[in-house]
């Protein structure tokens, strides 16, 4: 299906554009959503004649946008969430959990604007996009934590998972006892019980 871009979709052209999309996004998505018009003689013209007051309103979307995202200069998003000691949550972070925190912390946020390639699904920080304007976005930084003093160290940069790994490494190695005198073969217990055995043989002499 043809459509004509009522505003900049990404990957797929600007306002004004007239670009070939699959059926299926064109019905579910850009129609309904009123990002795109069908492209016909009638809806080119109605485009047409409406183009100055469309771009006018993109525009001043644009501009509180901007504005919007001076709000979210170094944002950071802290979760709490139960997992396992390999680092897998018990569940998983998904997009309405984000707007949720976002929403609490003062931000004007709704789920449409979370661009999550996929849900969440173990601790670390994350850095996910907010899609504020299609021609504005900002990153957030998502810290997912099992405990406020594990997000303080993720914070801080420590690869909590790492760091456990490390910490739970048995660090001592068995060194074998060496007697370069002994015969080929003999282990230590042997070598210490070897006198016993000769005063003994001496005794019977």
């Amino acid at each position: 299906m043809e459509v004509i871009l009522l505003e900049r979709v990404e990957k797929l052209g600007a306002i004004g554009d007239v670009v070939k999309v699959k059926d299926g996004f064109a019905r579910n998505y850009l129609l309904p959503n009123k990002k795109a018009l069908r492209s016909n003689a009638a809806n080119r013209k109605v485009f047409e004649a409406n183009r100055a007051r469309i771009e006018a309103d993109n525009a001043a979307r644009r501009t509180d946008a901007e504005k919007e995202a001076g709000t979210f200069n170094d944002v950071s998003v802290t979760l709490i969430r139960q997992a396992s000691n390999t680092g897998q949550l018990y569940g998983s972070v998904a997009v309405r959990d984000l707007v949720e925190a976002l929403v609490a912390d003062g931000h004007k946020v709704t789920k449409s604007q979370v661009v999550l390639d996929k849900p969440i699904k173990a601790i670390g920080v994350y850095e996910v996009r907010v899609q504020l304007h299609p021609e504005v976005s900002v990153t957030i930084k998502v810290n997912v934590a099992r405990s406020p003093e594990e997000a303080d160290m993720q914070a801080q940069g420590v690869d909590v998972m790492a760091q456990m790994f490390e910490e739970g490494r048995d660090t001592t190695g068995f060194v074998e006892d060496y007697d370069p005198n002994a015969e080929p073969g003999a282990t230590a217990e042997v070598r210490e019980e070897a006198p016993a055995a000769d005063e003994g043989e001496t005794a019977e002499g």
